[in-house]
């Protein structure tokens, strides 16, 4: 089964019926899905803000949140060392380079509607950026797995 990292800007496009969600659908099915921790921070912060904008959904809106925190998405400690470093080299937020790293980490792939994390993991393919500095086997710690969020 494929390795997946999703992001927040995917899993909300999912969770809250954005009009990339079935695309996201795809992307996601017959994958086993990993995140940091900060996943389920950034999804609720996407909720908050969703309610702010549109007060009378709020009721449907954290329904769906809800609903989305049953999905299966296993939760992995990255290495905060490693992922600095990253964010460093590639000018990305610590929270995206989280993100980047895990999927590295994992050998998986990453899904995100982030157009600047999308531009990066580009460069990484066409070999314009080694992420080989930031994946050193003594600074990594080991890969934590806790239960989904039910």
């Amino acid at each position: 089964m494929l390795v997946k990292v999703v992001d927040a800007s995917a899993l909300g496009a999912l969770v809250f019926g954005e009009p990339k969600a079935a695309s996201i659908a795809m992307a996601l099915s017959e994958a086993r899905l990993f995140a940091p921790a900060l996943l389920w921070f950034e999804l609720a912060s996407i909720c908050f803000k969703k309610i702010r904008v549109r007060p009378t959904e709020a009721e449907q809106l954290l329904a769906a949140f809800k609903l989305g925190s049953r999905l299966t998405i296993q939760i992995v400690e990255v290495d905060y060392f490693s992922v600095l470093e990253l964010a460093r080299r590639t000018d990305l937020t610590v929270y995206d380079a989280s993100y980047l790293w895990l999927a590295e980490y994992l050998h998986g792939e990453l899904v995100t509607l982030d157009k600047k994390m999308l531009k990066v993991v580009s460069r990484i393919k066409a070999s314009d950026l080694s992420l080989t500095p930031c994946f050193k086997p003594q600074t990594c710690t080991d890969v934590v797995y806790h239960p989904p969020i039910r």
